[in-house]
């Protein structure tokens, strides 16, 4: 089932689309943007059932408790640029949640938002080319607002605000907060067209700045200190032997070193 929604924001100008139920936002994204859907266009659901992050993993979505929303955006940017949208993103709900929770709020690299160390957003990004050039980004964004229980093999590493605070949020009023957000880093963003003018504020937001961390790659795992992104969005990893590394999102995790974060 399809209907408007609507936000009293200035996203509210914007083409937004809401479903009752639907499989997965970012699926319904691409297709409204094949289908010719323009720059800004919002798709919302109540519940998703085929909900998807980073590296294929399901995304836990019961209806009426979290907020499940898709961006289709039409940059004119290069290609190699886009991936940082995940991360212009991040620090824009990590904001909103701080603004209306109150709850110290951080980002692990970089593309979840977490509390108290638990995991409360993940953020997945996808692009279409189209002769070398984007046809269309689509940013697709989980957060758990009033979700009470969340499934034993993830309950260690997940949690809500519900479940950190104790209250029930308008997500009507958070999704707000996140447009609004959005809005003002997209356009900083899209100064310079990298994270040079957003470096210094998302590695205030990132819980992983000065801290020690495992990356997990395919030719192996190693240990070091994050010192934060550059302008890149790349993750700058100190190993223990002096050596910089220069780690790029891709099918790279960060982890703490004694535990998600």
């Amino acid at each position: 089932m399809k209907t408007q929604y609507y936000m009293h924001t200035k996203w509210a100008g914007k083409n937004i689309i809401f479903y009752e139920k639907t499989g997965s936002t970012n699926i319904d994204a691409k297709r409204l943007a094949q289908e010719g859907a323009p720059h800004g266009t919002l798709v919302v659901a109540e519940e998703q059932t085929d909900g998807r992050g980073r590296r294929g993993r399901s995304w836990q979505a019961p209806a009426g408790k979290n907020i499940y929303f898709s961006m289709i955006l039409r940059p004119k940017f290069a290609a190699e640029h886009a991936s940082m949208l995940t991360l212009v993103m991040a620090m824009s709900v990590a904001r909103a949640i701080r603004e209306r929770s109150g709850l110290e709020t951080g980002i692990k690299w970089p593309n979840d938002i977490v509390v108290n160390k638990k995991k409360i957003c993940g953020i997945l990004t996808e692009m279409t080319l189209e002769e070398r050039a984007i046809g269309y980004v689509v940013v697709g964004v989980g957060i758990n607002v009033n979700q009470q229980v969340f499934p034993e093999d993830i309950r260690e590493t997940a949690t809500s605000l519900f479940c950190e605070s104790g209250r029930i949020f308008s997500r009507e009023e958070l999704l707000q907060s996140v447009m609004e957000a959005f809005e003002a880093d997209y356009e900083t963003f899209l100064k310079t067209e990298d994270m040079s003018l957003l470096r210094k504020d998302y590695n205030a937001w990132l819980v992983n700045t000065d801290s020690q961390v495992k990356v997990l790659e395919p030719t192996g795992d190693y240990v070091g200190i994050a010192h934060g992104i550059n302008e890149k969005g790349e993750l700058l990893v100190e190993r223990e032997n002096g050596q910089l590394e220069i780690v790029y999102a891709g099918e790279v995790s960060v982890r703490g070193i004694c535990g998600y974060v």
